[in-house]
C-alpha cells in the first residue's frame, strides 16, 4: 500500500504540481481514507520526499538501461534527453522549480543526490565520446561536466513551465556537444538534429 501511494502521489504531483496537491486529492484518487496515507506517512512533506526519491531512482534505472545499449556518445545523450522529456511530458511546470519555490529544505536535501547522479553520467559521456573520436581529446573534462550541470540545473531551477524548460535543455545539449566535437562529431550532432526531441 505503501508503495502504491508513492506511486499515485508522483504521479500527481509530477502532473499537477506539488503545492497544489492535497492528501485530500490523493486519498479521494485512490478511492482510500486520508487516515490511510497517515498511517505511512506523517505529513505531505514526507510523501513528497519519498516521491521525489522514487523519481531519481526511476531516472536513474532508465539513464542506466540507455547507457547499456552501447549508442554512441552523441546518441545516449540525445535518448537520455528523450527519456526526461517522456517520463515528464505530463507536467505543466518544471518540477526542480516547484520544488526549490516551495520546498526549498526537500529541494536542497534532494538536491545532493541528483548532482552526483548527472556528474557520473555526464562524465562517463565525455570520455566515452573521446573514446569513440565525436568529441576532442584535450578536453578538460571536470570542468565540461561542470558547465553543463551549471547550464541544465539553472534552466530547470528558473524556467516555470516545462515546455519552455525542455526547449532551453535541447538548446543547452547541443551548446555543450559543439563545445566538445570534433568534426566526426559535429556530423553526428547535425543528423540527430534533423531529429527533433518532440
Amino acid at each position: 500500500m505503501k508503495d502504491k501511494i508513492i506511486n499515485k502521489a508522483k504521479e500527481m504531483f509530477l502532473r499537477l504540481g506539488f503545492k497544489s496537491i492535497t492528501m485530500d486529492d490523493i486519498a479521494c484518487e485512490m478511492c482510500i481514507s486520508k487516515k490511510t496515507i497517515y498511517k505511512y506517512f506523517s505529513n505531505k512533506d514526507v510523501l513528497i520526499e519519498q516521491s521525489v526519491e522514487m523519481v531519481h531512482k526511476e531516472v536513474h534505472e532508465t539513464i542506466d538501461k540507455i547507457v547499456s545499449k552501447n549508442f554512441n556518445a552523441i546518441e545516449e545523450n540525445f535518448e537520455i534527453k528523450r527519456m526526461f522529456r517522456e517520463m515528464f511530458k505530463s507536467a505543466e511546470s518544471s518540477p526542480i522549480y516547484q520544488l526549490k519555490k516551495h520546498y526549498p529544505e526537500i529541494y536542497d536535501k534532494v538536491l545532493t543526490q541528483q548532482v552526483s547522479i548527472c556528474e557520473d553520467c555526464f562524465r562517463q559521456n565525455i570520455i566515452k565520446g573521446i573514446n569513440e573520436g565525436l568529441y576532442r581529446e584535450n578536453l578538460d573534462v571536470d570542468n565540461y561536466v561542470k558547465f553543463y550541470y551549471t547550464l541544465i540545473f539553472n534552466i530547470n531551477e528558473n524556467t516555470m513551465l516545462e515546455n519552455d524548460a525542455h526547449e532551453l535543455e535541447v538548446k543547452a545539449l547541443e551548446y555543450h556537444i559543439r563545445a566538445m566535437a570534433t568534426l566526426a562529431g559535429i556530423i553526428e550532432l547535425e543528423k540527430h538534429l534533423k531529429n527533433p526531441i518532440i
